[in-house]
């Protein structure tokens, strides 16, 4: 339960820009408060955010080793070397590799690429790997979200006459690897402007930086591209602002016109042909099919859909990585309840603001990353899944709001064989016996470290508004705001003094969710909402209090036709047990 809402204020200063770009908007103000709190100083900025270009996007070559990477690139085409796209086995590497590989294929013949398994060589850059590069002729290798701290892998492979060009986007270590090129906007001394890519975002930029040295412009469509970015971007969870919101506009725009073949027969699958899909599509529907060849199989079976060109092919792989998905669900839920269980076995151990650190032998490597995020969400805490695999323990690791799980795993290096990661997930490994000295360890560091406030279950509000407010003109301004994701997340409001209209219920399995039909006493305008797990409220609801939501705005579009329903994040009955109140601030 939610016990704590922050209503989030605007500075005077704030406020006169309010003001200003209210003048916009005169039958919905409310959209000019929602503008400034996004960071919005004036109308300029607001015509730029309601109408992301691609030329928005900042010149490939000002990414360090840019034209190194170019160069390098242009040399093997024009030697007609042997090139192998390799890439991590998640979303964001199925699609980095999908992109470039297929992109390069208008230029070479002589192409391969190259997913590592997740149970037998582990994340990043293998040895195997590089075994195999050198067994059939490969002279450079493009990696793609991995390999910024692979530095032994790629000295190996620069002795057996392998070069690398390294395209990541995780936190680089102080030692760089030895390759040719590495393209990486988070290098101190890169001074490229977005540092939020994803590392298919990282791909792209270095085929755009190809395709413009070589004045190939966007003849072989380079653009149509995109609808891989924003899959990668809305999985990889990175930032939706800047140069990833524009990709992230474009991809979806393609995603809903004419995605790739693998893709289409993806979005089939899941239901969605006749529906305007979203970002909450990719993180819920179609990432999960993707990521479940890696996490049960192999990803490149997930690279193998998204570069054929053959729909009776993408079906039947499809159909493949669904029944992974429906196993990985399975694993997911029975490793949740196992975990639950551990903790709830040792919740004093969880007072104040103590991290969560588990470890179980016979857990799937595949699917701890899930279960560490469905625990940082139940419990408000940075949250550390491990398992055995390849004679380590070997895991995942999800933070809380704000607090920045990577520098606290950093600070526990000498205990750990590998790590790497971005501030709110990071993947780890060592050896058993090091286990209790690490949790130890990161315990300090988080009680140290982390703020109350970011292990107290809370919503931030952005406005209140009344129930007439929600009109066309409303909703029409709101569209411009999507796509939505983390620091552009959608919009938290608060309504006051709703109650029920008659007709609300219960739904679910288990009767734990409520399909709310509630009106405001300032309107007595009537509104459809959702409830998810809040059954406790339904007494009270149906007893008719009076009650305030806090929701989000959600519109759902088919083919002719448009809803719109309110997704209650939390509820606070008008009563007078204090117990029953969410506290302000």
């Amino acid at each position: 339960m939610i016990s704590k809402w922050n209503y989030l204020p605007l500075t005077s200063d704030e406020q006169i820009i309010e003001g200003e770009l209210a003048q916009h908007f005169t039958h919905c103000p409310s959209i000019a408060r929602l503008l400034v709190l996004r960071g919005m100083k004036n109308w300029d900025e607001v015509r730029a955010f309601f109408s992301p270009s691609l030329h928005q996007m900042p010149d490939p070559f000002l990414m360090k080793d840019m034209d190194k990477a170019v160069h390098r690139l242009n040399q093997a085409l024009g030697n007609k070397e042997k090139i192998m796209v390799y890439g991590d086995y998640d979303v964001d590497g199925t699609t980095a590799v999908a992109l470039v590989y297929s992109y390069l294929q208008h230029f070479s013949s002589n192409l391969e690429y190259y997913i590592p398994t997740r149970e037998d060589e582990g994340y990043g850059i293998s040895l195997q790997s590089i075994d195999y590069a050198a067994s059939i002729g490969v002279k450079l290798i493009i990696v793609l979200d991995c390999g910024i701290k692979a530095v032994e892998e790629i000295a190996y492979a620069k002795s057996k006459g392998i070069d690398f060009i390294v395209c990541d986007h995780h936190v680089p270590d102080d030692v760089l690897p030895p390759a040719v090129a590495i393209l990486n906007p988070k290098q101190e001394d890169c001074h490229y402007p977005y540092k939020g890519l994803s590392g298919c975002g990282v791909g792209y930029k270095f085929m755009q930086g190809f395709s413009k040295s070589n004045g190939i412009g966007n003849v072989y469509d380079l653009e149509s591209k995109l609808d891989l970015v924003a899959v990668s971007i809305a999985a990889d969870i990175v930032p939706l602002t800047g140069e990833n919101r524009v990709m992230a506009f474009y991809g979806l725009r393609r995603l809903n016109s004419s995605p790739n073949v693998g893709l289409r027969s993806i979005i089939k699958l899941c239901g969605l042909t006749e529906k305007e899909i979203t970002i909450s599509d990719i993180i819920f529907k179609i990432g999960p099919r993707i990521n479940a060849s890696g996490r049960m199989e192999s990803g490149q079976e997930s690279v193998e859909l998204l570069v054929t060109r053959n729909p009776i092919k993408a079906a039947e792989i499809s159909k493949r990585i669904d029944q992974y998905n429906q196993d990985r669900k399975e694993l997911d839920r029975q490793i949740t309840i196992e975990a639950n269980e551990i903790i709830e076995r040792h919740r004093q151990k969880l007072d104040g603001k103590k991290p969560i650190v588990i470890y179980d032998r016979n857990w799937h490597k595949g699917v701890i990353g899930i279960v560490a995020s469905r625990l940082s969400e139940l419990y408000f805490r940075p949250s550390v899944v491990l398992t055995y695999s390849n004679g380590l323990a070997t895991g995942s690791s999800r933070s809380v709001r704000g607090f920045d799980i990577y520098s606290a795993i950093k600070s526990c290096r000498d205990l750990l064989e590998n790590f790497g990661g971005h501030t709110n997930a990071v993947g780890l490994s060592m050896r058993e016996e090091n286990i209790a000295e690490f949790r130890r360890r990161l315990t300090e560091y988080v009680e140290e470290h982390i703020h109350t406030e970011q292990v107290t279950p809370s919503l931030d509000i952005d406005c209140a508004l009344r129930f007439d407010e929600i009109n066309n003109d409303f909703m029409r301004q709101m569209r411009y705001f999507n796509p939505f994701g983390p620091e552009n997340v959608r919009p938290v409001f608060v309504t006051r003094n709703v109650h029920d209209c008659g007709t609300t219920r219960l739904v679910g399995r288990n009767q734990e969710h409520i399909k709310l039909e509630i009106v405001d006493d300032n309107t007595g305008r009537i509104f459809n909402g959702i409830a998810f797990g809040m059954a406790a409220y339904y007494p009270a609801i149906k007893q008719g209090k009076r009650f305030d939501i806090c929701y989000t705005i959600e519109e759902s579009k088919r083919r002719g036709s448009s809803s719109v329903q309110l997704h209650v994040k939390a509820i606070k009955i008008h009563d007078d047990d204090p117990a029953q109140q969410p506290a302000d601030s």
